[in-house]
This record gives C-alpha cells, sequence and structure tokens, in this order.
C-alpha cells in the first residue's frame, strides 16, 4: 500500500523528525508541508534566526554559525541526532537543504566527512551527480548533448584571469551569472546580483574585472537574453525515483519575480499548471545524470521560436515550493513514501495534473498591477476568480503569535516598496507568451 499526502494512516504510523538546514521562506515552507502531513514539528537549521521562521509554532530552532561549512554542519547534525535518538529513538530523521548550498554542504557531511547519523534519511544525489547537474556550465553542456532545448551560452573561465576580449554568437544586451551557485554566494562586490544583464562588451569586461577582482575564480556563464519579463518565466519541480524516473512534476508559469538585487529572479507569484513536454525534455536530463529526489528546473519561454528553454537544475525543492502544495501535491510525502513507508509502487503515468492555483509572498494586488501580458492576465483573472490563493507565511489557525503576524503584514507593505524601488518594467515592450 502507498499511502499518499495527508494520509491520516500514515500520520499514525510514523514518527518522522524533518531537519532543514536553511532560514528562509523555502526552509518555511518544507516546515509547513511536514506540518500539513504528517502533523509534526521541523527543527531548522539556520545561521540567523529570521522573522520567517521565528515564533513559529511548527518549527524549532538551532543556530548555526555557518551552514555552509561542512565541518560546523556538521558539528549541529551530530548534536541534534543525540538529541533525537535520546528522546525518539525510532524516529526516522529526514535531512532537507533549502538552497544549492546547503544541499551541497549537507552531501559533502554524508561523504567526505562521514559525519552524518546512518540512520538518517539524506535524500540527495552523490557529488559528482550534483555537480554535473547544478554547476552552470555542466547542465549547459548536457542540454546540448542530449538536445535540450538552452539559451545560446558561452562559458567564460575566470579562473586564469579576465580575457581581453569576448567572441559571442549573439548580440548585447546579455545575462552573466556565475556558473557555481556555492563560490558566488561566499564572494561580495559593489553591485553584486544573483544575475547580471549586460549592455555591451566594455560593461561586460568591466563586471569579470570586479567579479575577478573580489575573489571568485569559477566560470562565468555569458547568454543569450531572452525576450520578456517575469511573465515569461516558467518553473518545474520533479521528484525522481531510485532508478531516476519521473514520477511527479509540478509545473507553474511564473507571473512575478523579486527585483531586489540580492534576491532578483526568485518567484514571488506562480500559477501552477501542466506541461507535458518540458517533463518530457526533464526526464533526458536526470536519467543522463542519474539522478533520485528532486530536481527543480528553471525555464523561460522565447517568444521568438515558441519554445521554453532549460536554465538549470535546482538540487532541492526550490524556495517557492509551496507553489506544490498549494495545488494539492504535497511534496515530502514523496520523501516519506519511498523512503519510510511501502515505496511509490510500480511505475505508471507520471503524476503532474493539478488545478490552476496562485502562489504568492507578495500582496495580490501587486501581482494584479504588474501582470499585463494578456494570457497570463486572463489566468490569473481565472484563479483569483475561483479563490484559489495560498500565501506559505499565512498560515491560519496554527501560528498564533502576534508579532510574527505583526512581521507577516509588515513583510507585505515592504514588498510594495521594494518593488516601486527596483522594478519598473516597460510594458510596451510586453509580449503576449502565446505558449503552446
Amino acid at each position: 500500500m502507498v499511502h499518499t499526502e495527508n494520509s491520516p494512516e500514515a500520520a499514525a504510523l510514523l514518527d518522522i523528525q524533518p531537519v532543514i538546514v536553511g532560514g528562509d521562506i523555502g526552509a518555511y515552507s518544507l516546515a509547513r508541508a511536514f506540518h500539513e502531513a504528517y502533523g509534526v514539528k521541523s527543527i531548522v537549521v539556520s545561521a540567523k534566526l529570521g522573522w520567517q521562521i521565528a515564533r513559529s509554532a511548527i518549527i524549532d530552532n538551532v543556530l548555526c554559525e555557518d551552514p555552509m561549512d561542512p565541518e560546523v554542519l556538521a558539528s549541529s547534525l551530530t548534536a541534534i541526532a543525540e538529541k533525537i535518538r535520546r528522546a525518539r529513538p525510532d524516529a526516522h530523521a529526514i535531512v532537507l537543504g533549502s538552497a544549492d548550498a546547503t544541499v551541497k554542504s549537507i552531501i559533502r557531511v554524508r561523504d567526505e566527512l562521514g559525519a552524518m547519523d546512518p540512520t538518517w534519511i539524506v535524500p540527495y544525489v552523490g557529488l559528482e551527480a550534483f555537480e554535473a547537474g547544478t554547476e552552470k556550465n555542466n547542465f549547459t553542456r548536457l542540454c546540448e548533448k542530449l538536445g535540450v532545448d538552452h539559451p545560446e551560452t558561452v562559458i567564460v573561465d575566470l579562473a586564469a584571469g579576465v580575457p581581453e576580449s569576448f567572441d559571442l554568437p549573439f548580440t548585447y544586451p546579455v545575462i552573466a551569472k556565475p556558473a557555481d551557485v556555492s563560490a558566488w554566494k561566499r564572494t561580495s562586490f559593489v553591485g553584486k546580483s544573483k544575475v547580471h544583464t549586460v549592455a555591451n562588451e566594455q560593461d561586460l569586461h568591466a563586471l569579470f574585472a570586479k567579479i575577478h577582482g573580489a575573489g571568485y575564480r569559477k566560470s562565468i556563464i555569458v547568454q543569450d537574453l531572452i525576450p520578456g519579463d517575469d511573465q515569461n518565466m516558467r518553473i518545474l519541480t520533479a521528484y525522481c525515483d531510485r532508478d531516476s524516473r519521473i514520477r511527479f512534476a509540478s509545473w507553474g508559469r511564473t507571473l512575478l519575480e523579486e527585483h531586489t538585487p540580492g534576491a532578483i529572479g526568485n518567484p514571488a507569484a506562480i500559477v501552477s499548471g501542466v506541461n507535458r513536454e518540458a517533463v518530457a525534455q526533464a526526464q533526458k536530463i536526470v536519467t543522463e545524470l542519474g539522478w533520485t529526489g528532486y530536481a527543480n528546473f528553471d525555464l523561460k519561454y522565447d517568444p521568438r521560436t515558441g519554445r521554453t528553454v532549460f536554465f538549470e537544475l535546482n538540487p532541492r525543492l526550490g524556495r517557492s515550493n509551496y507553489y506544490i502544495t498549494a495545488a494539492g501535491h504535497n511534496p515530502v510525502s514523496y520523501y516519506v513514501n519511498e523512503h519510510v513507508l511501502d515505496g511509490l509502487g510500480e511505475p505508471g503515468e507520471i503524476v503532474q495534473d493539478q488545478p490552476e492555483t496562485l502562489y504568492t509572498v507578495v500582496p495580490v494586488a501587486l501581482v494584479k498591477h504588474y501582470t499585463r501580458d494578456p494570457e497570463s492576465r486572463a489566468i490569473l483573472e481565472r484563479v483569483l476568480k475561483a479563490k484559489r490563493v495560498k500565501n506559505p507565511l499565512n498560515y491560519r489557525g496554527v501560528e498564533k503569535d502576534p508579532k510574527r503576524w505583526f512581521y507577516y503584514y509588515a513583510a507585505l507593505v515592504n514588498y510594495v516598496k521594494k518593488f516601486r524601488t527596483h522594478y519598473k518594467p516597460d510594458y510596451a515592450d510586453v509580449q503576449a507568451s502565446g505558449e503552446k
């Protein structure tokens, strides 16, 4: 028998202890998913106690000086393991990361340091597969090899210094972003962003010089700039079993992304849907990598070609993972079903049908204001009329601390200020996606 999410039988039979490394909205969303499905509190390991996880009824926080350092993280996880075993020797502890860097740290604690409690469930691939799939230069080569749609790309290695000139097969403006996100997180310079839009070769050279001067010695990905704003962005999250077969997939159409420099590109509003062609392409990628667990893909619809192109693979449930739970498929149940219960059953048709639901971490009024593409706006109006709207941080009936709710509403107000400051789209350039 395969237990499904929110299964009363599963909740009664199991003693599950989620341990989540990270302190952002993604970490809270994972904790909420476990609480919704199994009624359990999560232990969240973080460097800081941000308001998203502070004063939460579903989280016990453990501070760790640097969760991205495997040796530092190992010490925290060892202490947590000892505490769990003393109190609940039969508990099934599941360790998850809410960011690429924390997932990498968890993998290294398990594989390189051998410091992970051997009874814990650590549902991630090894370091070799992790780097083959998540380092953007490797991902680009993988897409080329498999014939998966992706943007035209040039990889610039800064290990030997900054090249004097760049021979690009596409025109400016271009996108420049780090190949190694973990190394990028440890790099600091004025004007740093997750992704840089560069107008010309002179600006690209200046950016590379600044990055190299800050100590970053990995590759930089330079890509063709796909036309269109946030509403052309897409997201795909797929669960792969032990044989790298996709068993569940959740597609999403982004309506709005965050635009503050440190968070640019993070989805702020997503409408769930279905795209079977993208899932078929994703299957090629995960099969080649021998991927297991969740693979989270960033994509964008290209109005010039009518194709949706793959940008990158994230080795985890993403920061916006609650868009999956909101649409009725609790994603953590796949971890529990495969690793704790009776398994996923015999492979059949991939589970991917889901109702259109709006996931948002910003006020709905902001989403409505910035959604100008006709097709996206029609979808938004349809979802709002059906009243299928979810914010992961709005957990009514469970979160009761007044100060937490004060911070929640203050964050919504602050989003309005942030978007006024950082996002001024040219609506004359917004194109209807016409996605097929």
